[in-house]
């Protein structure tokens, strides 16, 4: 078993912590480096294209954690009513204990960045589009339709994307609750 840190992890968790609380643009290399703790020669030598190649991956790796929780999610709830509103308590708590300061791991940087930066757009939409498939096989086990799965997914994730951007201006978690609560109900 080796011992030798994993700086390209330390490197990736430490962008995606930064930019989900400052955004993109308000993070520099070297403060990723500090927070990191790798040597700084790593960070060229994993990311050799810059903070924008940094940027996509951080988008994804924190992709593939959220997914990972809807996947647990999935099989560990009822039916779609406790997974939306289990979901919603889960990031309103999240929301809760950062002191309003984080939401989505990616949102914050897709914002300024999609527009800008193909690679980091095509990492927010693959995410995106990987939650929205957990979500729509959420609502196919509750009977739905595929094409009413499919829509209400894409509701459903604009809604709680809202929900988050709502909760951290308004410094409370109402909306999410709201969400988590009437959103799903809504389309039955």
């Amino acid at each position: 078993m080796s011992t030798k840190p994993n700086h390209k992890r330390k490197i990736i968790q430490s962008a995606i912590r930064l930019f989900r609380r400052k955004g993109y643009s308000a993070t520099g290399l070297n403060e990723i480096l500090k927070s990191s703790g790798a040597p700084k020669g790593s960070l060229y030598y994993y990311f050799p294209h810059g903070k924008e190649e940094l940027g996509a991956a951080a988008v994804k790796a924190a992709s593939e954690t959220v997914l990972k929780t809807l996947e647990e999610l999935e099989l560990n709830s009822e039916n779609g009513q406790d997974f939306f509103s289990r979901y919603c308590h889960m990031v309103a708590y999240w929301i809760t204990a950062s002191g309003y300061s984080e939401g989505c791991p990616i949102t914050t940087t897709l914002l300024e960045m999609s527009s800008i930066s193909p690679k980091i757009e095509k990492a927010g939409s693959m995410g995106f589009s990987l939650w929205k498939d957990v979500f729509t096989r959420v609502l196919l086990k509750d009977g739905l339709s595929k094409e009413e799965a499919i829509e209400i997914s894409l509701t459903l994730l604009s809604s709680i994307q809202g929900a988050i951007l709502l909760s951290r201006v308004s410094r409370n978690t109402d909306a999410l609750k709201a969400v988590g609560k009437h959103c799903y109900q809504s389309h039955k």
